[in-house]
């Protein structure tokens, strides 16, 4: 039996597998190219691939019904979408993601998004960069911020990623309120933080930050009616999924400077329309949807998918098993 890598991976990972069984690497971002259904299903048949493991490529019904040597499927993110785990179920197949794996990136690109907007970076930089800068004294009133100590942090949504955006920002002697209607209220008071209704948190906060779960239920819940509960002095960050957010209303706040600002690393669209409005605003950030982008991410999940297959090889049990009900059984 052989395992595919088509995720980036940590060389030193790599090695670890490669002490187990015979492993074919080749990361999809090497050539850009995510492989069909047919050529996954020829590749499992044809070379004896009994383990495969993803980041991006989509592995469908027909992949789980006719690649029948496949036996583990590992996948290095949480979201699981692209994947038919009813099939794999079907199947007999167990199925391991990497939960958390980009917590803390996410989390810290949150933050820097905040300070970004509070204290006009890029702009800054951009008035250094192009040679504005030439009145020594003109930056200090023109780009005049605002500290995050202090301020009201809002968090939607208060899974992994929020914790860790609490965590950093309750550094900077913030307050901290949480929307998350799955948690217990001691969970998040545990944590420091106070737990409040949604449109309460809207009201309240100076900084909002997003980081619901991608659910149908937090589609569009941060709808228009809520954004204009927001302060005048507030920003709102997205980085979590553009859907939960009402995109023409953000949009139409921000022109009529109804909210101080807002930073984006998630959009509607991949790349950014031509003429979104987003592009030409002076009060917003836009970043390219790196929010897991760190080495450190890869080092991560690299480890967790390894852990699980070693398990898996010694017939325990993975932990991170995301249809528990297939374990004992065989791939039928």
């Amino acid at each position: 039996m052989k395992a595919l890598v088509r995720a980036p991976f940590w060389p030193a990972a790599l090695e670890r597998l490669r002490k187990k069984l015979e492993v074919i690497y080749e990361s999809w971002m090497d050539e850009n190219k995510l492989l069909s259904a047919e050529e996954f299903i020829e590749r499992i048949q044809g070379q004896d691939i009994g383990i495969v493991v993803v980041e991006a490529d989509f592995i469908s019904r027909e992949i789980f019904e006719k690649a029948t040597k496949l036996k583990f499927l590992g996948v290095c993110r949480a979201d699981l979408a692209f994947v038919d785990i009813k099939a794999a179920t079907e199947r007999g197949i167990p199925v391991v993601n990497t939960p958390a794996r980009n917590a803390a990136s996410v989390a810290e690109l949150t933050v820097g998004l905040m300070l970004s907007l509070l204290r006009n970076i890029p702009k800054a930089h951009q008035m250094v960069s192009s040679g504005a800068w030439v009145d020594p004294t003109a930056a200090y009133h023109s780009m005049r911020g605002n500290e995050l100590g202090g301020k009201t942090v809002g968090i939607v949504g208060f899974g992994a990623i929020g914790r860790r955006v609490a965590k950093i920002v309750s550094a900077f002697e913030t307050s901290i309120l949480v929307y998350d209607p799955f948690l217990d209220p001691d969970t998040i008071k545990k944590a420091g933080a106070r737990p409040v209704e949604l449109d309460e948190l809207m009201k309240q906060s100076d900084i909002i930050t997003l980081h619901a779960s991608t659910t149908p239920e937090a589609m569009g819940l941060i709808s228009a009616q809520r954004i204009a509960l927001m302060k005048s002095t507030a920003y709102l960050i997205n980085a979590a999924n553009a859907f939960v957010l009402d995109n023409e209303a953000i949009i139409q706040a921000l022109k009529e400077k109804r909210i101080a600002g807002a930073a984006f690393d998630v959009f509607e669209t991949w790349p950014v329309r031509s003429d979104s409005p987003l592009l030409k605003m002076d009060n917003v950030v836009l970043t390219p949807h790196i929010g897991g982008a760190t080495a450190e991410t890869i080092v991560r999940y690299s480890q967790m998918i390894v852990d699980d297959v070693e398990r898996f090889l010694r017939g325990e049990r993975p932990l991170n098993m995301l249809n528990p009900q297939v374990w004992g059984k065989s791939a039928k």
